[in-house]
């Protein structure tokens, strides 16, 4: 097969001023004519193929998994009268678009990677409409909607994440087995850091810089507001302990849930670069948190027992769960009505998970099992009743099940040369991290005949 047609280096040049960022912005309108009038099918194989892969990354951008950015990527394909064949990473897709004499290939890349689940049920309800509509529209149509969601504004100001992630921490620290003291100064550190993370990521701050600064800002503040209770309430210092609740808003769930969806589907790299992209997160969190412990004296001890009988606990379990899962979706730039319907979820499938461990003594790795299982089962009869994209409402449910505790504990330890004890945590955590997506997959594969068959 030959290229559609010769093309040079100054066909796409941009016709503003290059700035030197490290990774330049992709000049789409350049790959196409402002056409309203001949339908997109019509169009040459460069321009439809550029449709196909701004598509692809767009999807890619706002942190959905690789299958669902290669079937999105298909269904335009398909509509436009070609046949496309993708790879798909982290930031990056390298994809082949075909039609009867004709070929066209393209890298393309992100500068970084985020969640936005707004902007996802946009694309997704446009991949809809174009599914069945698609042959109508005109290429300057399909390029007008992707700029308007493109461009669209986040939910929430930098203020509003913060108070996000400090319910989402708080509640995961009652979780966790704190009281009122852990859970106030919880509040406090995690607003302040992800405050501070989320200021830092509008100025473009490296990732690594923005969570080391995040993880600091929390635990400091966490500190900080611990001294000024203990001041004013004489309360005792054994409250310190819930300093590690105050960071974890920064465990990367969505990557980490997403990369066991992507190996399920044998998107091998996309599914690696996840995992790694999610353990170098971890990694310096985790080690800053450490640095900063140890500047401090403070240690990741147990929390004191909460007088609280089984059915009590059980009853707070719930609004707890379901703060804890609103306030992360709506980190992740949720709607608050699409959040809610994730704290709903969250509610049921964690308080189920909790109860189990507690009451049964089923070991933890199969209780996560379970409780991703129910939220995943959940999230497929809610989403055919409110039409949300279901990744963004499964993930959100179980990330509140992530045990960024035990991943702080095991660091922790491996650096004062606790190996033994260190390696023990990992050991926990990782039995409960590889079964969450584990439960998800298995309610895909019972709800989604798409899902359950390869090819």
């Amino acid at each position: 097969m030959s290229k559609d047609k010769e093309i040079s280096a100054n066909d796409f040049a941009p016709t503003e001023h290059l700035s030197d960022k490290h990774h330049m912005a992709i000049p789409w309108h350049d790959f196409f004519t402002n056409d309203n009038f001949t339908p997109a099918y019509e169009a040459n194989l460069v321009e439809r193929a550029a449709i196909v892969g701004r598509i692809g990354l767009m999807m890619l951008s706002y942190g959905t998994g690789a299958w669902r950015v290669r079937d999105s990527m298909n269904t335009v394909a398909r509509t436009l009268k070609m046949t496309c064949s993708v790879d798909i990473g982290l930031v990056s897709l390298e994809y082949t678009c075909m039609d009867a004499h004709h070929s066209y290939t393209q890298a393309i890349s992100l500068p970084s990677t985020s969640v936005n689940t707004t902007k996802l049920s946009q694309m997704e309800r446009f991949i809809k409409e174009f599914d069945q509509h698609g042959s109508e529209m005109t290429i300057g149509e399909i390029h007008s909607r992707l700029e308007e969601i493109a461009h669209s504004k986040g939910n929430y100001a930098p203020y509003q994440v913060g108070l996000a992630a400090a319910l989402a921490c708080s509640a995961f620290v009652f979780l966790l087995g704190g009281g009122p003291v852990e859970m106030f100064c919880s509040f406090i550190g995690a607003g302040l850091g992800n405050y501070a993370r989320r200021k830092m990521i509008d100025r473009h701050i490296t990732l690594f810089a923005g969570v080391a600064v995040a993880v600091a800002v929390a635990c400091l503040s966490y500190l900080l507001a611990l001294s000024l209770m203990q001041l004013t309430f004489n309360v005792s210092s054994r409250h310190e302990a819930g300093y590690i609740g105050a960071m974890l808003f920064i465990i990367p769930g969505f990557p980490f849930i997403t990369s066991g969806l992507d190996i399920s589907k044998l998107d091998m790299r996309s599914g690696l670069e996840r995992m790694t992209y999610a353990i170098a997160i971890i990694t310096v969190a985790t080690l800053v948190g450490w640095i900063v412990a140890l500047m401090v004296n403070l240690r990741p001890e147990n929390f004191q027992a909460l007088p609280l009988s089984a059915l009590m606990l059980f009853l707070l379990r719930l609004p707890a769960s379901f703060c804890g899962v609103f306030g992360f979706s709506i980190m992740f730039n949720s709607t608050p009505k699409m959040a809610a319907t994730a704290g709903c979820i969250g509610a049921i499938a964690n308080t189920l998970r909790l109860e189990l461990t507690d009451l049964t003594g089923i070991p933890a790795g199969a209780a996560a099992f379970l409780g991703a299982l129910v939220a995943g089962l959940l999230a497929s009869i809610v989403k055919r009743k409110i039409q949300y994209p279901q990744i963004s409402i499964t993930v959100p449910s179980i990330v509140i099940m992530v045990p960024g505790l035990y991943m702080y504990r095991a660091m922790y330890n491996i650096g004062l040369t606790s190996i033994s004890l260190g390696t023990l945590w990992m050991t926990k955590a990782l039995m409960i991290v590889v079964f969450l997506p584990m439960g998800l997959i298995a309610a895909r594969i019972l709800t989604d005949s798409k899902w359950r068959h390869n090819g």
